[in-house]
Protein backbone atom coordinates (compact mmCIF):
# COMPACT_ATOMS: atom_id res chain seq x y z
CA UNK A 1 0.00 0.00 0.00
CA UNK A 2 2.82 2.42 0.89
CA UNK A 3 4.62 1.63 -2.36
CA UNK A 4 1.45 2.27 -4.33
CA UNK A 5 0.93 5.61 -2.59
CA UNK A 6 4.48 6.71 -3.44
CA UNK A 7 4.10 5.69 -7.06
CA UNK A 8 0.81 7.55 -7.31
CA UNK A 9 2.42 10.66 -5.83
CA UNK A 10 5.28 10.50 -8.32
CA UNK A 11 2.98 10.14 -11.30
CA UNK A 12 0.65 12.87 -9.95
CA UNK A 13 -2.39 10.67 -10.45
CA UNK A 14 -4.83 8.89 -8.14
CA UNK A 15 -4.71 5.23 -7.18
CA UNK A 16 -7.52 4.52 -9.60
CA UNK A 17 -5.61 6.25 -12.42
CA UNK A 18 -2.46 4.30 -11.61
CA UNK A 19 -4.36 1.02 -11.62
CA UNK A 20 -6.11 1.84 -14.90
CA UNK A 21 -2.91 2.65 -16.74
CA UNK A 22 -0.91 -0.29 -15.40
CA UNK A 23 -3.77 -2.65 -16.29
CA UNK A 24 -3.80 -1.31 -19.83
CA UNK A 25 0.02 -1.56 -20.02
CA UNK A 26 0.77 2.04 -20.87
CA UNK A 27 4.59 2.42 -20.63
CA UNK A 28 4.99 4.46 -17.44
CA UNK A 29 8.73 4.91 -17.99
CA UNK A 30 7.96 7.06 -21.01
CA UNK A 31 6.01 9.69 -19.10
CA UNK A 32 5.04 13.18 -20.22
CA UNK A 33 8.04 14.48 -18.24
CA UNK A 34 10.41 12.45 -20.40
CA UNK A 35 11.93 13.59 -23.69
CA UNK A 36 13.64 11.07 -25.92
CA UNK A 37 15.29 13.90 -27.83
CA UNK A 38 16.85 15.51 -24.72
CA UNK A 39 17.88 12.12 -23.36
CA UNK A 40 19.65 11.29 -26.63
CA UNK A 41 21.52 14.61 -26.47
CA UNK A 42 22.77 13.80 -22.96
CA UNK A 43 23.66 10.30 -24.12
CA UNK A 44 25.59 11.68 -27.10
CA UNK A 45 27.70 13.73 -24.68
CA UNK A 46 28.31 10.58 -22.56
CA UNK A 47 26.70 12.37 -19.60
CA UNK A 48 24.53 9.34 -18.87
CA UNK A 49 27.65 7.31 -18.09
CA UNK A 50 28.89 9.61 -15.34
CA UNK A 51 25.64 10.57 -13.59
CA UNK A 52 22.99 8.51 -11.83
CA UNK A 53 19.44 8.19 -13.17
CA UNK A 54 18.28 10.64 -10.49
CA UNK A 55 20.66 13.35 -11.74
CA UNK A 56 19.79 12.63 -15.38
CA UNK A 57 16.07 12.96 -14.61
CA UNK A 58 16.64 16.33 -12.93
CA UNK A 59 18.76 17.57 -15.82
CA UNK A 60 16.17 16.39 -18.30
CA UNK A 61 13.31 18.06 -16.45
CA UNK A 62 15.13 21.40 -16.42
CA UNK A 63 16.20 21.17 -20.07
CA UNK A 64 12.68 20.21 -21.19
CA UNK A 65 11.30 23.23 -19.30
CA UNK A 66 13.58 25.58 -21.24
CA UNK A 67 11.92 24.57 -24.51
CA UNK A 68 8.33 24.89 -23.25
CA UNK A 69 6.36 28.04 -24.01
CA UNK A 70 6.17 30.48 -21.10
CA UNK A 71 9.53 29.51 -19.59
CA UNK A 72 10.87 32.11 -17.09
CA UNK A 73 13.71 30.27 -15.34
CA UNK A 74 11.79 29.70 -12.10
CA UNK A 75 11.64 26.49 -10.08
CA UNK A 76 7.88 26.37 -10.65
CA UNK A 77 8.64 26.01 -14.38
CA UNK A 78 10.90 23.06 -13.64
CA UNK A 79 8.28 21.42 -11.43
CA UNK A 80 5.70 21.51 -14.23
CA UNK A 81 7.95 19.29 -16.31
CA UNK A 82 9.26 17.04 -13.56
CA UNK A 83 7.88 14.38 -11.27
CA UNK A 84 9.53 16.19 -8.32
CA UNK A 85 8.38 19.13 -6.23
CA UNK A 86 9.96 22.52 -6.94
CA UNK A 87 11.81 22.51 -3.59
CA UNK A 88 13.47 19.23 -4.56
CA UNK A 89 14.66 20.72 -7.83
CA UNK A 90 15.86 23.88 -6.05
CA UNK A 91 17.85 21.68 -3.64
CA UNK A 92 19.33 19.80 -6.61
CA UNK A 93 20.65 23.06 -8.09
CA UNK A 94 21.66 24.84 -4.90
CA UNK A 95 23.21 22.08 -2.80
CA UNK A 96 22.71 18.74 -4.53
CA UNK A 97 25.58 16.24 -4.18
CA UNK A 98 26.49 15.91 -7.85
CA UNK A 99 29.70 16.95 -9.56
CA UNK A 100 28.82 19.68 -12.04
CA UNK A 101 32.48 20.01 -13.07
CA UNK A 102 32.10 16.74 -15.00
CA UNK A 103 29.40 18.30 -17.16
CA UNK A 104 31.46 21.50 -17.53
CA UNK A 105 34.54 19.59 -18.72
CA UNK A 106 32.47 17.43 -21.07
CA UNK A 107 30.84 20.45 -22.65
CA UNK A 108 34.17 22.27 -23.05
CA UNK A 109 35.82 19.25 -24.68
CA UNK A 110 32.95 18.89 -27.12
CA UNK A 111 33.02 22.60 -28.07
CA UNK A 112 36.78 22.49 -28.68
CA UNK A 113 36.48 19.31 -30.73
CA UNK A 114 33.78 20.80 -32.98
CA UNK A 115 35.41 24.20 -33.50
CA UNK A 116 38.97 22.95 -33.95
CA UNK A 117 37.85 20.18 -36.30
CA UNK A 118 36.04 22.76 -38.42
CA UNK A 119 39.18 24.93 -38.51
CA UNK A 120 41.28 21.93 -39.56
CA UNK A 121 38.77 20.98 -42.26
CA UNK A 122 38.29 24.45 -43.74
CA UNK A 123 41.54 26.23 -42.88
CA UNK A 124 39.54 29.16 -41.53
CA UNK A 125 40.59 30.87 -38.28
CA UNK A 126 39.29 30.08 -34.83
CA UNK A 127 37.88 33.13 -33.06
CA UNK A 128 37.92 33.22 -29.27
CA UNK A 129 35.42 35.93 -28.31
CA UNK A 130 35.20 37.41 -24.81
CA UNK A 131 32.77 39.89 -23.29
CA UNK A 132 30.67 40.33 -20.16
CA UNK A 133 27.04 41.07 -19.36
CA UNK A 134 24.87 41.79 -16.31
CA UNK A 135 21.89 39.73 -15.19
CA UNK A 136 19.96 42.49 -13.41
CA UNK A 137 18.34 41.78 -10.05
CA UNK A 138 16.38 43.81 -7.51
CA UNK A 139 18.57 45.04 -4.68
CA UNK A 140 17.43 43.26 -1.49
CA UNK A 141 16.53 45.07 1.70
CA UNK A 142 19.28 45.55 4.27
CA UNK A 143 17.14 43.39 6.59
CA UNK A 144 16.95 40.47 4.17
CA UNK A 145 17.89 37.23 5.95
CA UNK A 146 18.93 35.38 2.79
CA UNK A 147 20.09 37.87 0.13
CA UNK A 148 21.23 36.71 -3.28
CA UNK A 149 24.86 35.64 -3.18
CA UNK A 150 27.59 37.28 -5.29
CA UNK A 151 25.32 40.09 -6.53
CA UNK A 152 26.90 43.54 -6.67
CA UNK A 153 26.60 46.90 -8.38
CA UNK A 154 28.35 46.87 -11.76
CA UNK A 155 28.80 49.59 -14.34
CA UNK A 156 26.33 48.89 -17.15
CA UNK A 157 27.52 50.31 -20.47
CA UNK A 158 24.13 49.49 -21.96
CA UNK A 159 22.22 51.51 -19.34
CA UNK A 160 24.98 54.03 -18.74
CA UNK A 161 24.78 53.68 -14.97
CA UNK A 162 25.38 51.29 -12.06
CA UNK A 163 23.25 48.16 -12.25
CA UNK A 164 22.71 45.64 -9.44
CA UNK A 165 22.94 41.93 -10.27
CA UNK A 166 25.26 39.15 -11.37
CA UNK A 167 27.99 39.85 -13.88
CA UNK A 168 29.05 37.05 -16.18
CA UNK A 169 32.19 36.76 -18.29
CA UNK A 170 31.37 34.76 -21.41
CA UNK A 171 33.89 33.02 -23.66
CA UNK A 172 32.77 31.79 -27.08
CA UNK A 173 34.60 29.86 -29.79
CA UNK A 174 33.70 30.36 -33.43
CA UNK A 175 34.81 29.04 -36.81
CA UNK A 176 33.23 29.22 -40.26
CA UNK A 177 29.91 30.43 -38.87
CA UNK A 178 29.66 27.85 -36.06
CA UNK A 179 29.44 29.72 -32.74
CA UNK A 180 29.43 27.86 -29.40
CA UNK A 181 29.65 29.03 -25.80
CA UNK A 182 32.81 27.68 -24.15
CA UNK A 183 32.46 29.18 -20.66
CA UNK A 184 30.05 31.36 -18.70
CA UNK A 185 31.77 32.49 -15.51
CA UNK A 186 30.27 34.28 -12.52
CA UNK A 187 32.35 37.33 -11.63
CA UNK A 188 32.35 37.76 -7.85
CA UNK A 189 35.26 40.21 -7.36
CA UNK A 190 37.45 37.52 -5.77
CA UNK A 191 39.46 37.43 -9.01
CA UNK A 192 39.75 40.12 -11.66
CA UNK A 193 38.16 39.73 -15.07
CA UNK A 194 41.65 40.02 -16.58
CA UNK A 195 42.75 36.96 -14.59
CA UNK A 196 39.54 35.09 -15.45
CA UNK A 197 40.23 35.50 -19.17
CA UNK A 198 43.90 34.64 -18.68
CA UNK A 199 42.94 31.36 -17.00
CA UNK A 200 40.60 30.53 -19.88
CA UNK A 201 43.37 31.25 -22.39
CA UNK A 202 45.77 28.96 -20.54
CA UNK A 203 43.39 25.99 -20.72
CA UNK A 204 42.71 26.31 -24.45
CA UNK A 205 44.71 24.00 -26.73
CA UNK A 206 46.77 25.53 -29.53
CA UNK A 207 44.52 25.85 -32.61
CA UNK A 208 45.50 24.10 -35.86
CA UNK A 209 45.45 27.35 -37.88
CA UNK A 210 46.17 31.03 -37.35
CA UNK A 211 43.52 32.23 -34.89
CA UNK A 212 42.37 35.39 -33.19
CA UNK A 213 41.19 36.61 -29.80
CA UNK A 214 38.39 39.17 -30.27
CA UNK A 215 37.38 41.60 -27.54
CA UNK A 216 36.23 45.11 -26.76
CA UNK A 217 38.46 47.77 -25.22
CA UNK A 218 38.07 46.48 -21.65
CA UNK A 219 40.05 43.31 -22.41
CA UNK A 220 42.88 44.81 -24.50
CA UNK A 221 45.40 44.13 -21.76
CA UNK A 222 49.09 43.37 -22.11
CA UNK A 223 48.66 40.33 -19.83
CA UNK A 224 45.78 38.88 -21.85
CA UNK A 225 47.46 39.60 -25.20
CA UNK A 226 50.67 37.83 -24.18
CA UNK A 227 48.79 34.84 -22.70
CA UNK A 228 46.77 34.34 -25.88
CA UNK A 229 49.92 34.79 -27.99
CA UNK A 230 51.49 31.85 -26.16
CA UNK A 231 48.49 29.77 -27.25
CA UNK A 232 48.74 30.80 -30.91
CA UNK A 233 46.09 33.55 -30.90
CA UNK A 234 46.66 37.06 -32.23
CA UNK A 235 44.53 39.79 -30.67
CA UNK A 236 42.05 42.02 -32.49
CA UNK A 237 40.18 44.41 -30.25
CA UNK A 238 38.76 47.86 -29.78
CA UNK A 239 40.92 50.56 -28.21
CA UNK A 240 40.04 53.43 -25.93
CA UNK A 241 40.77 56.79 -27.51
CA UNK A 242 42.99 57.80 -24.59
CA UNK A 243 45.61 55.14 -25.41
CA UNK A 244 49.09 56.42 -26.14
CA UNK A 245 50.64 56.04 -29.61
CA UNK A 246 54.16 56.91 -30.78
CA UNK A 247 53.81 58.29 -34.33
CA UNK A 248 57.25 59.29 -35.65
CA UNK A 249 58.62 58.54 -32.18
CA UNK A 250 56.47 61.24 -30.54
CA UNK A 251 54.24 60.24 -27.62
CA UNK A 252 50.69 61.26 -28.49
CA UNK A 253 47.22 60.42 -27.18
CA UNK A 254 45.18 58.58 -29.81
CA UNK A 255 42.36 61.13 -29.86
CA UNK A 256 44.81 64.02 -30.22
CA UNK A 257 46.63 62.28 -33.05
CA UNK A 258 43.31 61.64 -34.83
CA UNK A 259 42.38 65.32 -34.53
CA UNK A 260 45.58 66.29 -36.34
CA UNK A 261 44.84 63.83 -39.12
CA UNK A 262 41.18 64.70 -39.57
CA UNK A 263 41.94 68.07 -41.15
CA UNK A 264 42.07 66.36 -44.52
CA UNK A 265 40.87 63.13 -46.13
CA UNK A 266 44.26 62.50 -47.71
CA UNK A 267 45.59 60.46 -44.80
CA UNK A 268 42.51 58.22 -44.73
CA UNK A 269 41.31 55.40 -46.97
CA UNK A 270 37.65 54.71 -47.62
CA UNK A 271 36.93 51.10 -46.56
CA UNK A 272 33.67 49.18 -46.94
CA UNK A 273 32.70 46.73 -44.19
CA UNK A 274 29.31 44.96 -44.27
CA UNK A 275 28.03 47.42 -46.91
CA UNK A 276 28.97 50.45 -44.74
CA UNK A 277 31.74 52.91 -45.59
CA UNK A 278 34.38 54.17 -43.17
CA UNK A 279 37.35 56.49 -43.42
CA UNK A 280 40.28 54.60 -41.89
CA UNK A 281 43.83 55.64 -41.03
CA UNK A 282 46.35 52.84 -40.45
CA UNK A 283 49.05 53.29 -37.82
CA UNK A 284 51.74 50.66 -37.29
CA UNK A 285 54.19 50.94 -34.44
CA UNK A 286 54.60 50.97 -30.68
CA UNK A 287 51.96 51.22 -27.96
CA UNK A 288 52.47 51.17 -24.21
CA UNK A 289 53.16 47.52 -23.34
CA UNK A 290 53.09 46.40 -27.00
CA UNK A 291 56.22 46.60 -29.11
CA UNK A 292 54.57 46.57 -32.53
CA UNK A 293 50.93 46.45 -33.64
CA UNK A 294 48.48 47.94 -36.12
CA UNK A 295 45.99 50.54 -34.88
CA UNK A 296 43.12 51.63 -37.12
CA UNK A 297 41.53 55.05 -36.55
CA UNK A 298 38.05 54.97 -38.05
CA UNK A 299 35.19 57.40 -38.76
CA UNK A 300 31.85 56.59 -40.42
CA UNK A 301 31.75 58.14 -43.88
CA UNK A 302 29.16 60.75 -42.91
CA UNK A 303 30.77 61.62 -39.56
CA UNK A 304 34.35 62.21 -40.65
CA UNK A 305 36.30 64.31 -38.15
CA UNK A 306 33.65 64.08 -35.43
CA UNK A 307 35.53 63.23 -32.19
CA UNK A 308 32.46 61.42 -30.79
CA UNK A 309 32.34 59.16 -33.85
CA UNK A 310 36.02 58.16 -33.63
CA UNK A 311 36.63 54.43 -33.13
CA UNK A 312 39.98 52.69 -32.84
CA UNK A 313 40.92 49.04 -33.33
CA UNK A 314 44.09 47.11 -32.59
CA UNK A 315 45.60 44.07 -34.29
CA UNK A 316 48.76 42.32 -33.14
CA UNK A 317 48.89 40.58 -36.52
CA UNK A 318 50.49 43.29 -38.67
CA UNK A 319 50.29 41.10 -41.79
CA UNK A 320 46.51 41.59 -42.02
CA UNK A 321 45.10 44.19 -44.38
CA UNK A 322 42.90 46.98 -43.06
CA UNK A 323 39.81 45.31 -44.51
CA UNK A 324 40.68 41.96 -42.94
CA UNK A 325 41.15 43.49 -39.49
CA UNK A 326 37.77 45.19 -39.60
CA UNK A 327 36.06 42.12 -41.06
CA UNK A 328 37.51 39.89 -38.34
CA UNK A 329 36.49 42.32 -35.61
CA UNK A 330 32.89 42.19 -36.86
CA UNK A 331 33.01 38.45 -36.03
CA UNK A 332 32.87 39.52 -32.35
CA UNK A 333 29.20 40.45 -32.74
CA UNK A 334 27.78 36.91 -32.12
CA UNK A 335 28.59 37.21 -28.41
CA UNK A 336 26.27 40.24 -28.18
CA UNK A 337 23.59 38.19 -29.93
CA UNK A 338 24.28 35.34 -27.49
CA UNK A 339 23.63 37.61 -24.49
CA UNK A 340 20.33 38.77 -25.98
CA UNK A 341 19.26 35.19 -26.74
CA UNK A 342 20.12 34.10 -23.20
CA UNK A 343 17.98 36.87 -21.76
CA UNK A 344 15.08 36.43 -24.18
CA UNK A 345 14.92 32.64 -24.51
CA UNK A 346 17.00 31.11 -21.69
CA UNK A 347 15.85 33.35 -18.81
CA UNK A 348 19.23 34.87 -17.99
CA UNK A 349 17.47 37.98 -16.72
CA UNK A 350 14.63 36.32 -14.78
CA UNK A 351 16.01 33.22 -13.02
CA UNK A 352 15.39 32.95 -9.27
CA UNK A 353 18.39 31.45 -7.50
CA UNK A 354 19.93 32.68 -4.28
CA UNK A 355 23.05 30.57 -3.85
CA UNK A 356 26.16 31.15 -5.95
CA UNK A 357 26.43 27.42 -6.65
CA UNK A 358 22.83 27.28 -7.85
CA UNK A 359 23.45 30.23 -10.17
CA UNK A 360 26.60 28.67 -11.63
CA UNK A 361 24.80 25.37 -12.20
CA UNK A 362 21.86 27.11 -13.82
CA UNK A 363 24.21 29.01 -16.13
CA UNK A 364 25.91 25.70 -17.00
CA UNK A 365 22.56 24.20 -18.05
CA UNK A 366 21.81 27.39 -19.98
CA UNK A 367 25.09 26.91 -21.89
CA UNK A 368 24.19 23.26 -22.47
CA UNK A 369 20.85 24.35 -23.91
CA UNK A 370 22.61 26.71 -26.30
CA UNK A 371 24.96 23.89 -27.34
CA UNK A 372 22.02 21.54 -28.00
CA UNK A 373 20.26 24.18 -30.10
CA UNK A 374 23.31 24.67 -32.33
CA UNK A 375 24.39 21.03 -32.66
CA UNK A 376 21.44 18.82 -31.71
CA UNK A 377 19.27 18.87 -34.83
CA UNK A 378 21.64 16.84 -36.99
CA UNK A 379 23.33 19.83 -38.62
CA UNK A 380 25.00 22.97 -37.34
CA UNK A 381 22.57 25.85 -37.36
CA UNK A 382 21.93 29.16 -35.65
CA UNK A 383 20.63 29.16 -32.09
CA UNK A 384 17.29 30.65 -33.17
CA UNK A 385 16.60 27.97 -35.79
CA UNK A 386 17.70 25.17 -33.48
CA UNK A 387 15.68 26.51 -30.57
CA UNK A 388 12.42 26.62 -32.56
CA UNK A 389 13.04 23.16 -34.03
CA UNK A 390 13.62 21.65 -30.59
CA UNK A 391 10.52 23.37 -29.18
CA UNK A 392 8.51 21.68 -31.97
CA UNK A 393 10.17 18.31 -31.34
CA UNK A 394 9.40 18.34 -27.61
CA UNK A 395 5.84 19.51 -28.22
CA UNK A 396 5.31 16.64 -30.67
CA UNK A 397 6.69 14.18 -28.12
CA UNK A 398 4.16 15.39 -25.57
CA UNK A 399 1.29 15.19 -28.04
CA UNK A 400 2.39 11.69 -29.09
CA UNK A 401 2.42 10.47 -25.52
CA UNK A 402 -1.00 11.98 -24.75
CA UNK A 403 -2.38 10.45 -27.94
CA UNK A 404 -1.05 7.06 -26.86
CA UNK A 405 -2.66 7.43 -23.45
CA UNK A 406 -5.97 8.43 -25.03
CA UNK A 407 -5.87 5.39 -27.33
CA UNK A 408 -5.18 3.08 -24.39
CA UNK A 409 -7.93 4.35 -22.09
CA UNK A 410 -11.64 5.13 -22.38
CA UNK A 411 -11.63 6.98 -19.06
CA UNK A 412 -11.67 10.69 -19.96
CA UNK A 413 -11.17 11.89 -16.36
CA UNK A 414 -8.10 9.72 -16.01
CA UNK A 415 -6.67 11.06 -19.25
CA UNK A 416 -7.27 14.69 -18.23
CA UNK A 417 -5.49 14.23 -14.90
CA UNK A 418 -2.41 13.09 -16.76
CA UNK A 419 -2.74 15.72 -19.50
CA UNK A 420 -2.89 18.57 -17.01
Amino acid sequence: KDTLNRLCCIMKVTKQTFATFTRKKVPLANTIHHSSFIYNQLKRLNVCKVYSNRVINHLMGILVSIFISGYRGKTTDFAKNSSCHRTTIAHFLNSGKWDDSLLTDTLKRSVIEIIYSEALRTGKPVFCIVDDTIASKTKPSSRALHPIEDAYFHQSHLKGKQDYGHQAVAVMLSCNGIVLNYAFILYNKSISKINIVQNIAKELPVPPVMSYFLCDCWYVSEKIISTFAEKGFHTIGALKTNRMLYPFGIRKKLSEFAALLSVTHSDFNLVTVKSKNYYVYRYEGKLNGIENAVVLLSYPEKAFGNPKALRAFLSTDVSLSTGEILSFYVCRWPIEVFFRQCKDKLALGSYQMRSAQGIRRYWLLMSLSHYICVTGTGEFCSFENGYHRICDIIQQERYRYLFQCAMESNDFDTFMKLAV
